[in-house]
C-alpha cells in the first residue's frame, strides 16, 4: 500500500497534525472534532498525533479515536510538528495545537483556500484580520502587545500578509514544508514558516478563527510570554541582516561623518566647542558603523549560500560592481591614505625635533589617519572573508 494511501485505499488529502505532550484533558476533543470535520465535508483525511514524551495515556487516547500517532523523540515544539509532518501521507497539511483552544472543525476553512493553490493558510485569532478571542482564551500581554507587536514586525521586516503570527493553526501544501526546508525545533518553528514562505514569495493567506479557552486543567501552557518572546525577536533579528546590522550600521556612519563635519573646522555650536575628542567619538562611531555593515554583507552571503533564505537581486548587483579584486584596491587605496595622514603628523613631529606637538592640530591628522588605516585593513579583509562565503558548496 502507497505511504500516501488510508488503510480504506482512498488518498489522504489532508492531514491534521497535532504535536502532542501531556493533552489528555483535551486530546480526544481535538481527534473528534476533526474526524467530524472530515466526515460532514467529505474530505479524505487523517489525524496524526506526534507525541513528544507523553506520560499520561495521550497515546492510548489517540490510538483508541483512530489517529495515529507518530513518536517523536527529540524534545521541542518545532520537533514534534517536524515528525508529524514528514509522517503524515496527505497532500495538505493542517497543524494545530491539541489543548482544545482552536476548533478543528474550522479544518474545511484551510482546505478550502488550499484546493485554490494557496501555498500557506494562516489562521487569524485577532480581530484585526477577521478573528475572535473568547474571553479568558488569551493572555492580556499575549493579545495587546506581544501579538500585535511582532505580527506588525513580520509585515514591516518581511512583508508577510498576516495580522497573527502566533497563531497556531494553520494550513499549507506538504511540498511547501519540503522547500522551506525549516530548522527551528523550538516554538520560533511556526514563525519560520511564515517568514520563509514570505521571503520566497509564496502565497499567503488569512482566515479567520475562533480561539477558545486552554482545555487542560493538569498543567499550565507550554508557552513562556517573555522566553518565547525573546526567542521570536531573535529569529526577526537573524533572518533579517538589514534591521540588525546594516541599520544600525549606516546611522553610526552618519553620526560620525556629523561629528567630522563639525570638529575638523573646530565649530562651536550654542556655546559648544568641538574639536579632537569629538574627533575620537566621530571615529569610533565610523568604524563601529562599518563593521556592522560588513557583518550585515556576511550574514545575507552566508544565508543565501545556504539556502537559509532566497537569492537577492540587491546583492547579485552588489557582487557584480565590488567583487574580490575591487574591494582589495579600495581596501588598499584607504590604507595608503591613512598611512599617509599618519606619516603626515610624523612629519610635523620631526619638524619640532621630535618635541612637544600641537595636540589640537596633530590629532587632526593621527585620528583620521588611524581611522582610514583601520578602515582599509577591515576592507581588505572583509573582502576575502565574504568571497570565501560565498563560495557554494557542491
Amino acid at each position: 500500500m502507497s505511504d500516501e494511501m488510508r488503510p480504506s485505499g482512498h488518498p489522504v488529502e489532508v492531514s491534521v497534525v497535532m504535536p502532542c505532550l501531556n493533552e489528555a484533558d483535551t486530546l480526544a476533543a481535538c481527534i473528534q472534532k476533526a474526524q467530524r470535520a472530515f466526515a460532514e465535508h467529505r474530505i479524505a483525511g487523517e489525524v496524526v498525533v506526534a507525541d513528544n514524551g507523553s506520560t499520561d495515556g495521550s497515546q492510548a487516547i489517540a490510538s483508541g479515536l483512530g489517529a495515529r500517532v507518530v513518536p517523536v523523540e527529540a524534545k521541542g515544539y518545532g520537533n514534534a510538528l517536524m515528525g508529524g509532518i514528514e509522517a503524515s501521507r496527505g497532500r495538505y497539511v493542517v497543524m494545530g495545537d491539541a489543548d482544545d483552544s482552536y476548533d478543528f472543525l474550522e479544518v474545511p476553512k484551510f482546505v478550502e483556500k488550499l484546493r485554490k493553490g494557496v501555498a500557506l493558510v494562516q489562521g487569524c485569532r485577532l480581530p484585526s484580520g477577521g478573528g475572535t478571542v473568547l474571553p479568558g482564551a488569551m493572555p492580556f500581554l499575549h493579545r495587546w502587545w506581544g501579538n500585535p507587536m511582532f505580527s506588525l514586525m513580520a509585515r514591516r521586516m518581511f512583508h508577510a500578509p498576516v495580522h497573527d503570527v502566533y497563531c497556531g493553526m494553520r494550513g499549507f501544501c506538504k511540498d511547501l514544508y519540503a522547500r522551506l526546508d525549516q530548522r527551528c525545533t523550538g516554538m520560533e518553528f511556526a514563525t519560520e514558516m511564515i517568514v520563509k514562505a514570505s521571503l520566497r514569495g509564496e502565497t499567503i493567506a488569512e482566515v479567520p478563527i475562533t480561539l477558545h479557552p486552554d482545555g487542560r486543567k493538569a498543567h499550565k501552557p507550554h508557552l513562556k510570554t517573555f522566553r518565547d518572546g525573546w526567542r521570536t525577536l531573535r529569529f526577526y533579528l537573524m533572518y533579517s541582516p538589514r534591521w540588525l546590522f546594516l541599520i544600525p550600521g549606516v546611522a553610526l556612519i552618519l553620526l560620525g561623518l556629523l561629528g567630522y563635519a563639525v570638529a575638523m573646522p573646530g565649530l562651536t555650536l550654542g556655546g559648544m566647542n568641538f574639536d579632537a575628542h569629538t574627533l575620537l567619538f566621530a571615529s569610533l562611531a565610523i568604524l563601529c558603523g562599518y563593521q556592522s555593515i560588513l557583518f550585515a554583507i556576511f550574514t545575507k552571503t552566508f544565508a543565501i549560500t545556504e539556502g537559509l533564505i532566497p537569492s537577492d537581486p540587491r546583492m547579485d548587483r552588489f557582487f557584480r560592481h565590488l567583487y574580490l579584486e575591487r574591494g582589495l584596491m579600495l581596501g588598499a587605496l584607504s590604507l595608503l591614505a591613512g598611512v599617509g595622514l599618519l606619516l603626515m603628523a610624523v612629519e610635523q613631529w620631526r619638524a619640532v625635533n621630535f618635541g612637544p606637538l600641537n595636540y589640537a592640530t596633530t590629532m587632526r591628522w593621527v585620528i583620521p589617519g588611524a581611522t582610514l588605516t583601520a578602515l582599509g585593513f577591515q576592507t581588505i579583509l572583509a573582502s576575502f572573508f565574504t568571497s570565501i562565503l560565498g563560495l557554494r558548496r557542491k
